[in-house]
């Protein structure tokens, strides 16, 4: 695993006001460690209670989107868009994330087929886990992001 990586922003095409990770924590060539922060104006919060859990799926969709975004700018690519396109057996050990706490969420690459893939998830916070899952992800590739070339220049 290496330690110097570039701000989370720099790794999804979202804007600030979607940005859910704080940073990269470490990694390697089959996963990826984030660290989330939860605190008061944190996206979903819920006062009295702290962050839904269920929130933890966009956690660990980002953190697939961060993985995709380092191995592109290795590459020397643009980062690009992805989707969550399903997701199997989210469970969580209780229904909120806690102001202060600060989570850990992991994905590993478990099947690569072209534009889609496959992750183990998992969030922890304080040696505890507190969320697991396996997310379903595709990527487009660039033509498909852009659309087809049509017109009398794409004749050219």
């Amino acid at each position: 695993m290496t330690a110097a990586f570039p701000p989370v922003l720099e790794l999804l095409p979202h804007g600030p006001e979607l940005m859910l990770l704080d940073q990269v924590l470490a990694k390697d060539a089959d996963g990826i460690a984030v660290a989330v922060a939860i605190r008061p104006d944190s996206l979903f919060m819920v006062a009295g209670h702290g962050v839904p859990a269920h929130a933890g799926l966009e956690y660990m969709a980002q953190a697939c989107g961060a993985f995709a975004g380092l191995e592109a700018r290795a590459r020397g690519e643009p980062v690009r868009i992805a989707f969550l396109l399903g997701t199997r057996r989210y469970r969580a050990a209780r229904p909120w994330f806690a102001i202060g706490e600060r989570l850990e969420v992991a994905a590993r690459l478990l099947l690569r087929d072209g534009p889609m893939a496959v992750f183990e998830c998992r969030i922890d916070a304080g040696g505890a886990e507190l969320a697991t899952a396996q997310l379903t992800v595709y990527q487009p590739d660039a033509q498909a992001e852009t659309g087809p070339e049509t017109g009398p220049e794409a004749a050219a």
